[in-house]
């Protein structure tokens, strides 16, 4: 099953989407929201399942899904905590910087609370006052969790997912060591992020969902070019039921709560850093990554960070080379 809202108001109306995302039906009749889906999952996910059905069938009036015209699923959410689940991106930075990687990084997540008071839409400008901040886009997966109760094991976790999709979790670079240096986290470096035009329940994505992790290629498309073509489920040292799990050590998640995976990053086949789509390799879902590979190889960066006008493409396909959650697609705004 397939969920999206269109815009409306501040939370958006609940619609079912179609397997190829061609059409909608409004499900505002069963939960006038997703939040509010969310909330009463137990109640009305057989209502919406029975929609989604219909909809494949012809059964029920249907209307042409314009992504253009959604809103992120959720345009707001009670909470939206990003891990760190590719160790190997983490690696790279530290050792760009020249540090040592503690290795409590390979069995403790990390995870930080980010801005959730408002998503932008899937084809949102990214709005850029100051070029010199460093903007950099970073193609994730995420997962929305229902009521997790605080103490949840790894199983329990994995079973209070409800849906699944990607983000750019947009980060202004040059503004974090500063932030970091004071010893309080991030803040004013992690702007508003851009969801999916769709979330999709586990089951529909079949054998790409297994273990808590997503499998297939994150296609970041940066000005027209292939950037990257990491595999989500390659590398990822914590899969998302560890992920939530950790989030709900010391509290209870409610209804509604976004995991991320962290910047989705693979090494080369070597074992190596990943290497550019145009060397073969696999690419990067952000530009910090290769920065950091031209810091290790070359004592500095050369690939400057995004500057207004600059574009970003973000998906996932299917066997048929259709995208699963539809496409982020923005520009930035300066």
């Amino acid at each position: 099953m397939k969920l999206a809202s269109l815009k409306a108001g501040r939370d958006g109306k609940l619609v079912v989407v179609s397997n190829d995302l061609a059409w909608y039906a409004d499900a505002s009749h069963i939960a006038p929201t997703l939040q509010s889906a969310l909330d009463d999952w137990d109640r009305v996910e057989r209502d919406l399942r029975n929609l989604a059905t219909d909809l494949g069938h012809d059964a029920i009036p249907k209307e042409r899904f314009h992504e253009r015209e959604a809103a992120s699923p959720l345009p707001r959410a009670y909470q939206w905590a990003d891990g760190s689940a590719y160790v190997n991106h983490v690696a790279l930075v530290r050792q760009a910087r020249g540090a040592e990687l503690p290795d409590s990084f390979w069995h403790d997540p990390l995870m930080y609370q980010g801005g959730s008071d408002g998503f932008l839409a899937p084809r949102d400008p990214i709005p850029l006052a100051d070029e010199s901040w460093g903007c950099d886009m970073e193609a994730e997966v995420v997962v929305v969790t229902g009521d997790v109760p605080q103490g949840a094991t790894r199983e329990q976790a994995l079973a209070a997912i409800r849906l699944v999709g990607l983000t750019n979790d947009v980060s202004l670079r040059n503004l974090i060591p500063g932030e970091l240096a004071k010893g309080f986290g991030f803040f004013q470096s992690k702007p508003a992020s851009a969801m999916s035009p769709v979330f999709v329940t586990p089951d529909a994505l079949g054998d790409r969902w297994k273990d808590g992790k997503l499998s297939g290629a994150l296609h970041v498309d940066y000005n027209g070019q292939p950037f990257g073509r990491a595999d989500a489920g390659e590398d990822m040292t914590f899969d998302f039921g560890t992920l939530v799990a950790h989030a709900a050590k010391t509290r209870a998640l409610v209804a509604g709560t976004i995991i991320g995976s962290g910047t989705v990053s693979n090494r080369d086949a070597g074992g190596g850093p990943g290497k550019p789509i145009a060397e073969g390799g696999l690419g990067y879902s952000c530009i910090a990554e290769i920065r950091m590979i031209e810091t290790i190889q070359s004592g500095s960066p050369t690939t400057p960070f995004m500057k207004s006008g600059d574009t970003v493409r973000i998906w996932m396909e299917d066997e048929q080379h259709h995208p699963i959650f539809g496409v982020i697609e923005q520009v930035v705004n300066g």
